[in-house]
């Protein structure tokens, strides 16, 4: 830590803060903004759907950035033509099923995201069995999420502020939908618009991220249930600041665990981000059981 605040001052010997500033910051701040993005989208979806298995690929967003991510490796395609191709496959998902539940209820938006993902989860499996041993490993580490595919650190971290920002301004609309389709409609709400608003939103932060790390899960769906039980409330003012600095930092932390744990070899931060996540789930379900009861 005082090395870091050295190498930001200008303190530090040639060497030590090249590291600090040309590799570590960079890797920090790519991992919290990813992470940032994913906890406010989950947040969006869980106030759309009142459910809290709802997350940031529930509506086939990252299976179709996936997809669209894999064809361009299978085809030789350089860095910035996967990111290209995992953009426009995550934003045709968010296309393909609004156009499919379009007019339906939430809850036909949810199924349809739902089928969606399993369409594309399906797609990728054929092509890593069309893929040869050179181009199955990448394709398996950007799967698990990779962030050695964050080629711009600063504009993750811009990007993840503006979105808190924005969502931030519609946490009174959001409140309104977390008690209810009924509510809402007597509260004057438009619920077809707000759909299409949120859902367009949360497709975009999560491609946003899915871009620059890969797939990562469990941070859109475990996040907003923690920021929701540490600061003892739902209301989005507070909900999703908390949620992007917390996704942000675990994400970060995630990261760190990823890279020393069997150093020199560098784990996927996605199956370390499922390590931290399953157990933390399995504690909140059991939580909200118990609540219910």
């Amino acid at each position: 830590m005082r090395a870091a605040i050295a190498a930001l001052f200008g303190d530090l010997a040639e060497p030590a803060r090249t590291v600090v500033l040309d590799l570590r910051l960079p890797r920090v701040l790519s991992a919290f903004g990813i992470g940032a993005l994913l906890a406010v989208s989950g947040v969006l979806l869980q106030a759309l759907f009142r459910n809290p298995l709802a997350d940031s690929y529930v509506l086939g967003v990252s299976g179709g950035s996936a997809l669209g991510a894999l064809l361009a490796l299978l085809a030789g395609g350089s860095l910035w033509l996967v990111q290209g191709a995992a953009a426009t496959g995550a934003i045709l998902a968010t296309l393909l099923v609004l156009a499919l539940a379009h007019g339906g209820a939430t809850v036909r938006v949810l199924l349809t995201g739902v089928v969606v993902a399993s369409a594309c989860g399906a797609l990728v499996t054929l092509v890593l069995v069309l893929a040869d041993n050179g181009q199955l490993r990448g394709m398996m580490f950007w799967l698990a999420g990779d962030l050695g595919w964050a080629a711009r650190p600063w504009t993750m971290a811009a990007t993840a502020l503006l979105a808190t920002v924005v969502v931030g301004l519609l946490a009174r609309p959001l409140d309104v939908l977390a008690t209810g389709e009924t509510m809402a409609q007597s509260l004057g709400l438009n619920l077809a618009r707000w759909r299409v608003v949120i859902v367009v939103l949360a497709g975009l932060l999560t491609a946003g991220a899915v871009i620059q790390g890969g797939t990562i899960g469990f941070v859109g769906m475990v996040v907003p249930h923690l920021v929701r039980i540490a600061f003892g409330t739902a209301a989005h003012r507070v909900v999703v600041p908390a949620a992007a600095l917390a996704g942000g930092t675990l994400l970060a932390a995630a990261d760190l665990v990823a890279r020393i744990a069997a150093a020199p070899r560098q784990l996927p931060v996605g199956a370390i981000m499922a390590l931290l996540g399953v157990p933390v789930f399995l504690v909140l379900l059991r939580r909200f059981e118990a609540a219910r009861a």
